[in-house]
């Protein structure tokens, strides 16, 4: 019984170097994945925010004005209602975007409980942020109840106008493809294939 033991590895089994190797192991482990979901909550809260207050001064100071010029011709601020996706596109499924962008938030919170990488975390929060930014305004804008037209205001010159949730998504995901191609994974493992 007590050779059983001493090759589980349990903690009667007398053996320091095995049960004090499990023992350090853990505790370092545990700390660091809840730092990472911290920072991944820190990024999607931010992203937000910033968010939402963006568009809330854009409909508050924006729509229903002209455009106001940044940069010449090449970029100008544009209050637009985006009933579609990206590009304005699809606007007859707005109810299948609401439905995406809750996919990928769920997604995003149950990858959290492995996510042992910080620029992983990074990237999936700001993925989370800007998919929670659109969300909240497909479900609380007009003309009703997850069919909610998005609002857009970044219109960059022979480009469509976008948003900084939409900026935030497209970051997480150029972020999410360098990480892959760099053989991380959001365990914080390295793999090279």
């Amino acid at each position: 019984m007590a050779e059983a033991e001493s090759v589980i590895g349990t903690p009667d089994s007398g053996t320091p170097d095995s049960a004090g190797a499990d023992e350090t192991a853990v505790p370092e482990e545990r700390p660091k994945g809840r730092r990472r979901i911290v920072a991944l909550l820190v990024v999607a809260v931010l992203a937000y925010l910033v968010d939402l207050g963006s568009k809330m001064l854009v409909v508050e100071k924006l729509e229903g004005h002209a455009p106001i010029k940044v940069i010449g011709d090449l970029l100008r601020f544009e209050a637009i209602r985006n009933p579609g996706a990206a590009f304005g596109m699809g606007e007859a499924f707005t109810i299948i975007f609401t439905g995406i962008a809750t996919v990928v938030i769920v997604v995003i919170i149950r990858l959290a409980r492995k996510l042992y990488s910080l620029p992983w975390a990074i990237a999936l929060g700001l993925l989370l942020g800007g998919a929670l930014g659109n969300l909240t305004d497909r479900i609380f804008r007009s003309p009703g109840v997850f069919e909610g037209a998005v609002v857009d205001f970044i219109a960059p010159a022979h480009f469509a106008v976008f948003n900084l949730a939409d900026s935030a998504i497209v970051c997480g995901g150029i972020l999410i493809v360098i990480l892959s191609f760099r053989g991380l994974d959001p365990d914080g493992t390295v793999h090279k294939d």
